[in-house]
């Protein structure tokens, strides 16, 4: 094997490219009601559609980014550039809804590259610094769904909204061009398991490492109170104050301290327990919801609800990545698919029962959804697993 090395310039490509990719699987979100209104939808069937986009994505990270720990990781992330980019094309010329939610499955299948970048920066880090390198690499990701919903809210406030998906199109592309150029090469030469032989193993590890179990429940439970609020976002404004996707994408900007936060975050993570961390990232996003349901009529009581939860999502996904890439460097791609699919599983049943329960019982009936939610993340972290040990010294595959 060749000697690992990563410099900051590197940290700050992987940290864009995350951005630019995962921006494809949330430009649906402030554009759901120009979506529906052309189609002539219910909120609930374009809600139905934006999941599809989730579970494309859940199901690329549990069958596509293990791939990462039996083949050359540039080349794969090269090969999910290619195939995102015709994903966006398909959604720009889509005629009909039917089409649109094929392409929006295919989007999410295909912009799974940032989950084999994270792996391999967290492969490539020294121990020391892992957390930090991955705080950095994340707060890409969060840039990346922070500025993809007000590019495309704003843009759909101005252009037609399949237009947001060309300019997605042209931006991977030009990310594909510096990548080829830029991405280090991989270090592992000598990757002998088959594909077949590898997924099989995913199970094992599963059952084997409760910490891993315990990351892919939280993040399950933290991603789905956050698209819970996200996807229902747009329709509130609508019938609150009349406004439309410029605005929901322009609140969205309030992301941003959740992307100042997370080197904090990954700083934490490698100083305290990563469990504390995530436990806090529960109690914030509690906390959001509890502002959303009691201030929520009043735009800044909207303002300090986003912020905090945005907050408690970036804690969880945080240390929540950095003790997952601890337990074996040999299955990171591995450990990262099981983690991820269950982030985005919450994601996608987040973004379809939010809009159910908004068409049924309103403002309401989506907070008490997101606190029944929350009620079982606090469950599953602070009883049914209480304590959970890395096992760093055992065979992964």
């Amino acid at each position: 094997m060749k000697t690992k090395s990563l410099n900051s310039s590197t940290v700050l490509l992987m940290a864009v490219s995350a951005a630019i990719i995962v921006a494809n699987i949330n430009y649906i979100q402030p554009i759901e009601a120009d979506i529906a209104q052309q189609f002539n939808l219910a909120n609930s069937v374009v809600g139905a559609v934006a999941m599809l986009t989730q579970l494309g994505y859940a199901f690329g990270l549990l069958l596509i980014v293990p791939m990462g720990d039996i083949m050359n990781r540039r080349t794969l992330i090269l090969r999910l550039l290619s195939l995102a980019i015709i994903s966006a094309m398909l959604a720009f010329v889509a005629p009909n809804i039917w089409v649109y939610a094929a392409a929006s499955l295919l989007i999410g299948i295909t912009s799974v590259a940032p989950q084999v970048i994270i792996p391999y920066a967290g492969f490539l880090a020294p121990d020391g610094q892992r957390g930090r390198v991955l705080g950095n690499v994340l707060s890409g990701l969060l840039v990346g769904v922070l500025l993809s919903r007000t590019v495309s809210g704003v843009l759909a406030s101005v252009l037609p909204w399949q237009a947001v998906y060309l300019i997605a199109a042209v931006m991977i592309a030009l990310l594909g061009l510096v990548l080829v150029k830029k991405l280090p090469r991989d270090p592992v030469t000598n990757h002998q398991t088959t594909y077949r032989a590898m997924i099989k193993t995913v199970p094992r590890l599963v059952k084997k490492y409760p910490v891993l179990r315990a990351s892919a429940v939280n993040g399950f439970v933290l991603f789905g109170v956050s698209n819970i609020f996200w996807a229902t976002l747009v329709f509130y404004l609508q019938h609150q104050y009349h406004w439309g996707s410029r605005e929901a994408g322009l609140l969205a900007l309030l992301g941003v301290t959740g992307v100042l936060a997370a080197p904090l975050i990954g700083r934490l993570a490698d100083q305290f327990k990563p469990r504390t961390i995530i436990g806090l990232g529960l109690v914030l996003s509690t906390v959001a919801y509890v502002v959303f349901l009691t201030f929520g009529t009043h735009l800044a009581g909207l303002i300090v609800g986003i912020v905090i939860l945005d907050l408690g999502t970036q804690f969880g996904q945080v240390a929540n990545q950095a003790r997952v890439q601890s337990i074996d460097p040999r299955a990171s791609s591995r450990f990262n698919s099981v983690f991820m699919f269950g982030y985005f599983m919450g994601g996608a049943l987040g973004s379809f029962f939010g809009n159910l329960l908004w068409d049924f019982a309103g403002w309401q009936g989506v907070c008490v959804l997101g606190f029944i939610v929350l009620v079982a993340g606090f469950y599953a972290h602070f009883v049914h697993y209480p304590h959970v040990v890395r096992k760093r010294t055992q065979q992964a595959s």
